[in-house]
């Protein structure tokens, strides 16, 4: 026998120098910025509900189902082991636990169960569960922004509406009708078509019975396949109509005519099953009149973009919290690095942008609440902002990090990933910018809201005032659209911070509405970089 013995383990370096890990935080109270944003737009009734939910959110359990479902994908299966068709998808466990967190807390609830300011609360739900995984916030949207469609044919709606304002997530895979809840999913991409959707040949033909019609097609883009139903868009006899296509038909069986291709395999986004799915004579309802689909499914899409700026807002902000709570804990050279100027000027700099995208989001479901003109133009300029800054601004968040933030085992690649999903969806940058274009030409009651809106914080801030000198609120070229809605969302955040009377709004003004380097931290305007950073620490 050999007379050698193994040698126990020895640690061969202690960790220090690097922060604990930023879990079991409160994300509602511990976020002055959108604590603020949240009374400023109507909201402060919710306090005691979102600081539950805050702390829920920030625990350690939730922020690790965010992880989970995101590193174990879901799966299609489009046949049984028998060979039945049935289309349907599995996900990890803690997928279902993120679905529920959220439609339980009124995610998709609130704006339409009567309660008060229910959009404001809304949007602050979405805020606190998205930074656990931002995936399956796309089908809590999509059945939130289900609703305004939904109600413009209340034969077929009302039904679909009641599920929706209980607040009650039921994964089962049977009839809608024997379900606590359900979820609602949106098809509408075409291969040819894109975000022309007058381009969609999805054809449908009425089979005779009132409002049912049987849909041929293919959609390129359908979100969240395991949805209950979906709102589409397809050619019947009389022009371009919305229709509402079932998974369960009324007499309990499966809407056979729908199918599944495949799961879109995407750059982020990975907990959330987009696919590609077929139409093979399946059976849908008719939602409003022929020929007036795009007026029925634009007031979904309305909210949808509500819901990317939202979406956007808070990826910033958990970018943010990281790279704050790294560098509050992180020395090099003898000093923690939040207290070195150029970090210091970098992470300010970052502060005032999340502080911006989250005051400017919780005021436009404000204006949702209150249906106030102005939300018209603030939506499409909000999203247009809000979702192009997200992805430069997380990266520059990843950066502080250094090499500890482009680990996968951290939440900030998963983050970056995901950052620019909301630009595309809903309206790529140029179509939102023609949109608010077509809107000055046509909406003069929105425009000269815009105006109001704009206006009526003016005389608070130098650079704010000659920034608005400089607007021109007619319709501008093509070819400097996006210019106009840039120069629109700034006065838009800088507006929203000075009537918030938030403590950064002078520091935005200095450093978004004055010459500027073009790199965060690239600027010699004189801002208290200590205070911002104190008021945007994670606590």
């Amino acid at each position: 026998m050999s007379s050698f013995r193994p040698v126990a383990d020895l640690d061969t370096h202690e960790v220090t120098n690097q922060p604990p890990p930023l879990e079991d935080v409160n994300l509602f109270t511990g976020d002055r910025a959108l604590l603020d944003a949240v009374r400023r737009a109507g909201g402060a009734q919710h306090e005691a509900r979102l600081t539950a939910l805050g702390a829920r959110c920030g625990s350690a359990e939730v922020i690790d189902w965010g992880v989970q479902a995101n590193r174990v994908p879901p799966v299609l299966d489009t046949h049984d082991r028998y060979g039945r068709r049935i289309d349907e998808v599995t996900f990890h466990p803690a997928y279902h636990q993120l679905m529920a967190l959220g439609l339980e807390a009124g995610l998709a609830s609130a704006a339409w169960d009567g309660t008060e300011n229910g959009h404001v609360l809304h949007a602050a739900i979405l805020f606190l569960t998205g930074q656990a995984d931002s995936g399956t916030s796309c089908p809590m949207t999509m059945t939130y922004a289900s609703v305004p469609a939904l109600a413009v044919e209340p034969d077929v709606g009302a039904s679909w509406i009641e599920k929706i304002r209980g607040g009650r997530y039921d994964p089962a895979v049977r009839p809608a009708q024997d379900k606590a809840g359900v979820t609602i999913g949106m098809a509408m991409t075409e291969k040819q078509g894109g975000s022309d959707v007058r381009a969609n040949t999805t054809r449908a033909e009425p089979t005779g019975e009132e409002g049912w019609y049987r849909l041929t097609g293919h959609k390129w883009f359908c979100s969240a396949p395991m949805s209950d139903a979906f709102l589409n868009l397809a050619q019947a006899p009389g022009g371009l109509t919305c229709f509402l296509l079932p998974r369960w038909l009324p007499d309990g069986t499966r809407n056979a005519g729908f199918r599944v291709v495949r799961l879109k395999d995407k750059m982020g986004d990975r907990s959330n099953a987009s696919s590609e799915v077929e139409y093979h004579g399946a059976l849908a309802q008719r939602i409003g009149e022929e020929g007036r689909g795009v007026a029925a499914i634009i007031r979904m899409v309305q909210h949808t973009r509500l819901d990317c700026v939202i979406g956007s807002a808070q990826q910033m902000r958990g970018a943010l919290a990281q790279a704050i709570w790294h560098a509050a804990h992180r020395t090099a050279f003898q000093k923690r690095l939040i207290d070195q100027p150029m970090m210091a000027a970098v992470l300010a700099d970052l502060a005032v942008e999340s502080e911006a995208a989250t005051a400017l989001s919780l005021h436009l479901a404000g204006t949702f609440d209150r249906d106030e003109p102005v939300g018209r133009l603030l939506t499409p300029i909000a999203k247009y902002q809000v979702c192009k800054r997200a992805p430069g601004m997380i990266y520059e968040a990843m950066e502080s990090l250094g090499g500890a933030g482009y680990v996968e085992t951290g939440p900030m690649p998963r983050l970056f990933r995901q950052s620019p999903l909301n630009a595309i969806w809903e309206g790529s940058g140029n179509v939102i910018a023609l949109d608010v274009l077509r809107a000055f030409g046509r909406e003069p009651e929105a425009v000269e809201a815009l105006r109001g809106f704009l206006e009526a914080v003016r005389g608070r801030d130098g650079a704010y005032d000659r920034w608005l000198d400089g607007l021109d609120l007619a319709p501008a070229s093509e070819g400097a659209a996006r210019l106009t809605v840039e120069r629109l969302a700034l006065a838009a955040q800088a507006a929203v911070l000075l009537r918030n009377e938030s403590p950064v709004a002078g520091s935005f003004c200095r450093l978004r509405l004055e010459p500027r380097g073009a790199a965060y931290g690239a600027f010699d305007a004189n801002i208290n970089a200590g205070e911002i950073l104190g008021r945007a620490l994670p606590t």
